[in-house]
């Protein structure tokens, strides 16, 4: 390969700040909302245009379909992002739980409601490029955007981009999963003018379960058999007919996946039937990804107007902002959570918040309906190596392949971040070391903000 040097240059330091969060999904956005409650100065970076991360570029809005009667679900900011969309008309009762579908478009509005008023710096429209390590600490990072290259200096830095970046960068140990063994990569894609009578009329003549989900190629799932007769909104038989009718090209025989929420202007929502095997941290795979995930989502489009009553009159309404990435890389952590961990009810004393016994992933799915969960350690958020000032929130937090099908769902996230927004909060009233912090001091604040940690 061919290399070209690039000149050093002088860049200018445009913005300084206490805590700097980069990336506002779940995890970075709770981890703003988090530390500059407990009273730092705070700033959340974003490469695209609006906050909120799978909720709004993706258009992931299952926020939390696992609640059931028995779940005990965890509690601050996660919830608050659910009760304000409710609150501000940007969201829906989710058909197969106890929950409210996010609107995607309006969580977007949301996002920008809470980050305003808890004083938020808003940083949008640039991307991360490099870290600035100075010894032990990461000084900030260099950004790029329209303005060129400027560079962002904080005390603590919180790494919510999804894939690690800025932890890989910095030198602190990760590990990228292998492309064969990735959860797949989604287009969510949503539909308008569905006759919501005639759609609702054919779920309930025909109900599918989680049962429903097994084999089909990519919807090969185990359960624990609890939840097997339990509804779920789930859709195949009408791609089987497609296939059959020559519809559907015979790549995409294992078309299959569910659907948010139908409203009563024929919105049919987060439409999650597209699954491709792509590595969201190659940008060539990202481009692929994002052309042959639109051209099966409208492969998919065709079918449900051929075989899904109430969809025959019905057309795409909008994709993703970007594709549905599942699993990248991962730090290893000061403790990376185990299998045990989350299938049997784990205890930390360096608890940050709790997560129900909900595993989705890697051919397993867990339902929490009888009240089991597990605790979020402060130590996975922490690199075992690399700068002393950095904490990573989100779903590339350390642990094995199945924790990972538990922390990487949105509501965990949230969780993570709320925990590493305080701490780094805390953190900046020191030198900013945060493996020095005292965990009881973080859990107060955690309380005070409405978590439940234990």
């Amino acid at each position: 390969m061919t290399s070209i040097l690039e000149p050093a240059r002088q860049i200018d330091v445009i913005h300084e700040t206490d805590v700097l969060v980069v990336g506002s999904g779940p995890g970075g956005l709770a981890a703003a909302l988090a530390a500059a409650r407990a009273g730092a100065k705070t700033t959340l970076v974003e490469r695209y245009g609006c906050f909120g991360g799978n909720i709004t570029q993706v258009g992931v809005e299952g926020f939390a379909w696992y609640r059931h009667p028995a779940t005990i679900d965890s509690e601050g900011i996660g919830r608050e992002f659910e009760d304000r969309a409710k609150a501000m008309g940007a969201a829906l009762p989710e058909p197969q739980s106890i929950s409210h579908a996010l609107d995607a478009e309006g969580f977007k509005w949301v996002a920008d409601q809470l980050v305003e008023e808890a004083g938020v710096h808003p940083m949008l429209h640039r991307m991360f490029v490099a870290p600035i390590i100075e010894g032990d600490r990461l000084r900030g990072i260099i950004v790029e955007s329209k303005a060129g290259r400027e560079a962002i200096l904080a005390k603590v830095v919180i790494d919510g981009t999804g894939d690690a970046d800025i932890a890989h960068r910095a030198g602190a140990p990760t590990h990228l999963t292998p492309k064969a063994e990735m959860m797949s990569v989604s287009v969510m894609f949503s539909m308008a003018g569905v006759n919501k009578t005639r759609f609702i009329e054919a779920v309930k003549a025909d109900p599918q379960t989680y049962a429903d989900w097994s084999g089909n190629g990519e919807w090969d799932i185990a359960t624990d058999g609890k939840s097997d007769e339990m509804f779920s909104p789930f859709l195949r038989k009408p791609f089987k007919q497609a296939l059959a009718a020559g519809l559907l090209p015979e790549n995409l025989a294992t078309i299959a996946g569910t659907w948010g929420t139908v409203s009563d202007q024929g919105d049919l929502t987060y439409l999650n039937l597209v699954h491709m095997n792509y590595d969201g941290t190659d940008p060539d795979d990202l481009t692929r990804g994002e052309i042959e995930g639109r051209r099966m989502a409208m492969h998919a489009v065709a079918a449900l107007q051929g075989f899904m009553p109430g969809c025959e009159g019905a057309k795409l309404r909008n994709f993703g902002m970007t594709l549905g990435i599942r699993d990248t890389r991962k730090i290893d952590a000061r403790y990376n959570l185990s299998d045990d961990d989350v299938r049997e009810q784990g205890r930390f004393d360096d608890s940050i918040g709790i997560f129900p016994e909900f595993i989705d992933g890697y051919g397993v799915l867990v339902i929490p309906t009888t009240g089991r969960y597990f605790h979020i350690p402060y130590r996975s958020l922490l690199p075992k190596a690399g700068p002393r000032n950095l904490i990573v929130a989100g779903r590339s937090i350390g642990g094995s392949r199945i924790s990972h099908a538990a922390v990487r769902n949105m509501m965990a996230c949230a969780v993570a971040g709320q925990g590493a927004g305080v701490a780094a909060a805390l953190a900046v009233r020191g030198d900013g070391d945060v493996h020095a912090i005292d965990m009881t001091a973080v859990q107060a604040e955690l309380r005070r903000q409405g978590a439940r940690i234990h």
